[in-house]
């Protein structure tokens, strides 16, 4: 959400801040509606001042044993005026704060310009790409040649753009996101939190899935909202709550089911399991001050490339260009990892810091240490990692000619010392 002073004060900002994102400036529209806001603000002020008036002088008459007809009239026309001034004002607030939350965040300056993902920039490669002695084969070659990846048996239970993964497949996938788990609590100092997947209205809210993206949320018929990540449930745990400083950075992880509809992906990655309705992800969330926020985006991200490089995966850093960042990112990082059955890096991590635009959605705030005054917290986001597409990672890059698939080293003591993933 924007802080509408702060369009009053600098509307060709607001309007130079979209057009980096492709869209048509705001601001004439926004102080229209503020200004006639404010005007009928006003005039509720006076009307409610002169009523205020009019009661002291009808007592006065009354005592004076005066006439006080005409100006009880007064104060009835009064009230039934400040009546549709409420009205409208109540119209006027809902009509701005609509055009206000379908806007996205403001750009982090060091954002690239660019329309869309060509513009993208690799900001560094981590890792060798594997060099097979024969043609590497998809993770859904793969994992149906073994046996235990089936997506016509998940189609049957539920339809498309879902899997069923049995025995190691199933096992490995289950390692993976412990593995994650272990990592990021162990070393990286976040606490691990269960939370809901449902969610609701006010809760997706915050953290912008609502209004304007419910087209790719899943509702359920009592009104509330499967997550599409943890994002949701933790980064709202501080809605409407004030912090002290002293408690800051906040720092949570959890590993949960994300349910998204895909409705703008139609036709897009309709083999595998790359895009799929349900999968699991370990999510990292940051509650920080302002002056923390761009050393923990920082940090965030190599947390969640720690992840890659201890499952031996070859994989880049990319900064999402003007384009291409998501709608409450101010600045956000791709990780993307090597497919080699694809031939192609795919993402498997973003980490953005959103500044306080969340946080004003949710009025989520802190108490600064220095004077005491409160202010808006600045919340971060990151996948540590998408266990899914690690599990794909994972098959392409350490499958073997047999098609059996060599489980990195890490991975081995959840899986009982087991070092190869093969058919049963």
């Amino acid at each position: 959400m924007h802080d509408m002073r702060a369009i009053r004060a600098e509307p060709e900002a607001l309007d130079a801040a979209l057009a980096r994102r492709g869209l048509p400036g705001a601001s004439e529209v926004l102080l229209r509606l503020d200004g006639e806001r404010r005007g009928v603000l006003t005039a509720l002020q006076e009307r409610q001042a002169r009523r205020n008036a009019l009661a002291r002088e009808v007592g006065q008459a009354r005592r004076a044993g005066a006439d006080s007809a005409a100006l009880e009239a007064e104060s009835t026309a009064l009230r039934t005026d400040m009546e549709q001034l409420e009205a409208e004002a109540t119209r006027l607030d809902a009509e701005l704060r609509y055009a206000l939350e379908r806007l996205p965040n403001r750009l982090d300056a060091e954002v690239p310009d660019g329309a869309d993902e060509g513009a993208n920039q690799v900001l560094k490669q981590v890792g060798v790409r594997p060099d097979f002695a024969f043609t590497p084969r998809q993770h859904f070659e793969l994992g149906e040649a073994l046996g235990q990846m089936e997506f016509e048996r998940a189609a049957k239970l539920a339809g498309s753009r879902f899997v069923v993964l049995r025995g190691a497949l199933a096992r490995l996938e289950r390692a993976l996101g412990q593995f994650m788990l272990d990592l990021h609590t162990r070393e990286h100092g976040y606490e691990e939190a269960s939370v809901p997947s449902l969610v609701n209205s006010a809760t997706a809210y915050g953290t912008g899935q609502l209004p304007k993206f419910e087209s790719d949320l899943f509702q359920t018929t009592d009104g509330r909202w499967l997550i599409p990540t943890a994002e949701v449930p933790l980064t709202n745990l501080f809605s409407g709550e004030i912090l002290e400083e002293r408690a800051l950075p906040i720092r949570l992880t959890a590993l949960t089911d994300c349910f998204r509809s895909e409705a703008g992906a139609s036709g897009r990655d309709t083999r595998g399991m790359l895009r799929q309705h349900q999968f699991r992800k370990v999510e990292m969330v940051s509650i920080t001050t302002p002056e923390q926020s761009a050393a923990e985006h920082e940090r965030m991200t190599q947390c969640a490339e720690r992840v890659l490089a201890e499952l031996g995966l070859a994989f880049r850093r990319v900064v999402l260009c003007a384009g291409d960042t998501g709608f409450s990112a101010a600045r956000t990082y791709d990780l993307e990892v090597w497919l080699p059955g694809q031939g192609a890096w795919r993402e498997i991590s973003s980490c953005s810091t959103c500044g306080d635009f969340q946080a004003r959605r949710m009025n989520a705030r802190y108490r600064a240490a220095e004077d005491k005054s409160v202010r808006f917290l600045h919340t971060l986001n990151g996948s540590g990692v998408a266990v899914g597409r690690a599990l794909i990672a994972v098959m392409e890059n350490h499958q073997r000619e047999d098609g059996s698939i060599a489980v990195p080293e890490v991975l081995w003591p959840y899986l009982g010392g087991a070092r190869t993933v093969a058919a049963a």
